[in-house]
């Protein structure tokens, strides 16, 4: 494990997508690309946070901006980097900054075998709606659909 010496956060940009991508395969088993990041970080209904130690690139967390509402698309840190609190720090920031933007309402699939995930998502208010079957491509594993409606108040 690699301890974080100087944890910031900023905006992803077109030219993170490679740091990104390098989280991204360390993490998934289906990873997306760097294009896709690239693309991702080109679009401006999505917000991606960059989760760094000084100027490496850590973990990032993405969403999708519509209609009030963000659909978070993924949330990643490098596995050297995890169990020192990267992903609450990151999630505050990224719930902090949607919520200065509009955002009311906050959503997102999981896996079920993810606890530390689940675990993570429930300390934001994340709580369980639904399942999408099937969902996942590598196994078929279920997805959970989660929600958070009170964005826009305390009660989180």
């Amino acid at each position: 494990m690699k301890e974080v010496s100087c944890l910031n956060f900023r905006e992803m940009v077109p030219e993170d997508a490679d740091g990104v991508e390098q989280v991204e395969k360390a993490c998934f088993s289906i990873p997306w690309s760097r294009q896709s990041f690239w693309e991702e970080a080109s679009n401006e209904n999505t917000l991606y946070l960059l989760a760094l130690d000084g100027e490496n690139i850590i973990g990032y967390a993405g969403t999708w901006l519509v209609a009030g509402e963000a659909q978070i698309t993924n949330v990643a840190i490098s596995p050297e980097y995890r169990g020192q609190g990267v992903a609450t720090s990151l999630m505050t920031e990224l719930v902090r900054r949607v919520r200065e933007r509009g955002i009311t309402a906050m959503t997102l699939e999981v896996r079920p075998s993810n606890a530390p995930a689940l675990a993570l998502y429930a300390k934001f208010g994340m709580k369980e709606v639904g399942r999408r079957k099937g969902y996942y491509a590598d196994n078929g594993e279920d997805a959970i659909i989660m929600w958070n409606t009170k964005l826009h108040t305390d009660e989180q």
